[in-house]
């Protein structure tokens, strides 16, 4: 797992280049929103039971198919692993927030996902509404507690949601 530092360091030493005004610009950036990106963290953190219950409630609202008869949520045993995969995606971003960086999300997150869905059968649209819906709540939360720029919230929500949208589970 890389942060934002050592992936821009990588990029540098694999060019044989010294960090250059962008790479500057882009550690300046980083740091800056470090002390926002370990608040968001703490308050993830602290509500995260919440935060995937609420998820799920409004998932289901959204899409009560799935937890009719047939449904992939349906029956407790479904339901509860569509919770737990809920609160899995939102422990990895959040490691992906602090560290400004989604390495950490390609390598224990998606990397086999799309062949585990695919043979369980598990329709990708759900999933990435699910986390849609968290990142909404997150950033919602952010801003209650007068924190303006939450765009580093994004990155690790929208490139799950991208990895998994362009394939076909």
């Amino acid at each position: 797992m890389q942060d934002a530092v050592t992936s821009l360091i990588q990029t540098y030493d694999v060019t044989g280049r010294y960090l250059d005004r962008d790479a500057m610009d882009q550690l300046q950036s980083y740091f800056a929103s470090g002390t926002a990106r370990v608040e968001a963290a703490t308050m993830i953190n602290a509500n995260a039971a919440a935060i995937v219950k609420e998820a799920g409630r409004q998932l289901f609202d959204e899409q009560p198919e799935l937890i009719r008869p047939g449904g992939n949520a349906y029956t407790t045993r479904h339901y509860s692993a569509c919770l737990r995969d809920m609160d899995y995606y939102l422990r990895y971003a959040t490691y992906a927030i602090v560290a400004g960086d989604t390495d950490v999300l390609d390598e224990r997150v998606l990397e086999g996902l799309r062949e585990t869905y695919n043979s369980l059968g598990v329709p990708i649209a759900p999933t990435v509404r699910g986390i849609e819906i968290m990142k909404e709540m997150i950033k919602q939360m952010m801003e209650e507690a007068d924190i303006s720029d939450t765009s580093f919230i994004d990155q690790p929500f929208d490139h799950m949601n991208r990895e998994l949208s362009e394939k076909d589970i």
